[in-house]
């Protein structure tokens, strides 16, 4: 239950810098929708990579380069999921991009992310 809070923690921390990039590359530098909320994506999963490593798994038995390769299979999928379903809602849907964001990455965060990286990314030999 620990490992789940910090993932938790983490998580936030990390969508909370997603979030900050993707808000400021819409409002500040007019960058589409969609394309900055997949930059501020990129930026979250590397901290939160740094993150689930050192602190949510205390897992530095592999390492980080193998580490790295596993959670840039997993994160890419996490990408597809959270571009596509900011495409579908914004797009298609017309749902205002924040709350597209938020619905979106808690969803792919609850539903994919943790398990795979807790399972198979920062699993401990």
């Amino acid at each position: 239950m620990v490992t789940f809070l910090k993932a938790n923690i983490s998580s936030s921390i990390a969508s909370f810098f997603d979030y900050l990039i993707t808000i400021l590359l819409v409002n500040f530098f007019r960058v589409d929708v969609v394309v900055a909320s997949t930059t501020g994506t990129i930026c979250g999963g590397i901290l939160n990579f740094f993150i689930g490593r050192n602190w949510v798994f205390e897992s530095k038995q592999r390492k980080v380069q193998q580490q790295a390769a596993r959670y840039g299979l997993i994160w890419t999928g996490n990408l597809v999921l959270n571009t596509g379903g900011m495409y579908l809602m914004t797009k298609i849907f017309k749902v205002h991009y924040v709350v597209s964001k938020a619905v979106v990455s808690f969803l792919v965060g609850f539903c994919y992310n943790y398990t795979l990286q807790k399972k198979y990314v920062f699993k401990n030999n």
